[in-house]
């Protein structure tokens, strides 16, 4: 497989390689079988707050994204993987971006911030962009663990974590699948 450069997009069947050799599975359908490999669904928890550093004036924290579902994606500027969840997210957000929030949390140190700024700019990311804070970058954040990235998280509207998937490229479907049941 070639190396992307910036400006340049893997095809998608690169993608679907890339997807499949990440363990892309099916979320599971309300009383059917668990969620594809590194997902997780779970009793809902308490509200997770947290608020992180904007790449611009749009907030990325508990306040701005309660009462709509939201979609973080925990990511690097690095990382193929990374790059592949960010393009998902970037088509989901062009259909429904009114109905759920989006947001990406870059696990760069903060002197990458420049770089995250044109990683945004070039994968042409419409929603908010935000540096995570020492304590999620480290893996001991709000959200527990994140660093095997990419991580997707859905929140409910009240701020739940829904639905999780780590250390692999969600597909859109199982986003989807876990927004409706986060609606619910």
């Amino acid at each position: 497989m070639k190396t992307i450069s910036w400006g340049r997009r893997a095809t998608s069947s690169a993608l679907a390689l890339l997807v499949a050799a990440c363990g892309g599975g099916q979320a599971a359908a309300p009383g059917a079988a668990a969620p594809g490999p590194g997902a997780s669904v779970g009793a809902p928890r308490a509200p997770v707050d947290f608020a992180y550093d904007s790449l611009d004036d749009r907030p990325v924290s508990s306040e701005a994204t309660r009462g709509k579902v939201t979609v973080l994606a925990f990511i690097d500027v690095d990382g193929l993987a990374a790059q592949a969840q960010v393009d998902f997210l970037v088509a989901m957000a062009k259909h429904d971006a009114d109905a759920v929030n989006y947001a990406l949390v870059s696990l760069d140190a903060p002197e990458k911030r420049e770089l995250v700024e044109l990683y945004r700019r070039e994968l042409k990311v419409s929603f908010p962009v935000a540096m995570a804070d020492k304590a999620t970058a480290a893996g001991g954040g709000p959200f527990g663990d994140v660093t095997a990235v990419p991580v997707t998280v859905v929140l409910d509207r009240a701020g739940r974590v829904a639905w999780q998937a780590a250390g692999r490229v969600a597909k859109a479907d199982e986003i989807r699948a876990a927004r409706r049941s986060a609606r619910a």
